[in-house]
């Protein structure tokens, strides 16, 4: 099944915390779209990791790092799934 959608969007939908990735829900997708994912998943973590942060907000900090970590959970799952799978990525 191809990709429904903006796969960037996707990924950003990832970091705010709006969609999640499942073992089960990734199989519905074909080799070519999983990398897809992965790169955008990549892009769009380079370009929270650019985000200027005021050192004294704590609360923009936080928000950056939940953002990184929904990101790098989302990554690790996919590319779990993938050796899992034998879909060379």
């Amino acid at each position: 099944m191809a990709i429904a959608g903006n796969p960037k969007k996707i990924a950003q939908d990832i970091a705010e915390g709006f969609m999640s990735f499942s073992a089960p829900g990734l199989k519905k997708y074909t080799p070519a779209d999983l990398k897809t994912i992965l790169t955008n998943l990549a892009v769009v973590q380079r370009e929270v990791r650019a985000l200027q942060v005021p050192s004294e907000d704590a609360l923009l900090i936080k928000a950056k790092h939940m953002r990184l970590s929904r990101l790098r959970q989302a990554e690790m799952v996919l590319r779990t799934f993938c050796k899992k799978m034998r879909i060379p990525i």
